[in-house]
């Protein structure tokens, strides 16, 4: 596994801190790890590379209202176009 998943208990659910690198055999992982209904928010300050289909699952994930923390620029540009969006 190229990244690293930690979760993070606060008052209003649960943030998962992602590092490392986001890749397409690490999203099996992480998708189980966002069915926990309680997460509220994905940190991603120490993700360093995320493939096509991470930014896919990280767009698809934040139009259900989980939040992306501290998303780098271009992964927030990739998942901006990923979502239709300007």
């Amino acid at each position: 596994m190229t990244c690293r998943i930690d979760r993070m208990l606060i008052e209003q659910g649960v943030v998962l801190r992602i590092s490392g690198r986001i890749a397409g055999e690490d999203l099996d992982v992480l998708r189980t790890a966002l069915e926990d209904g309680r997460v509220v928010a994905l940190d991603l300050t120490e993700v360093e590379l995320a493939d096509r289909d991470a930014v896919t699952l990280l767009a698809r994930t934040e139009s259900h209202g989980i939040e992306l923390r501290h998303c780098p620029a271009y992964i927030r540009e990739w998942v901006t176009r990923e979502r239709g969006g300007s």
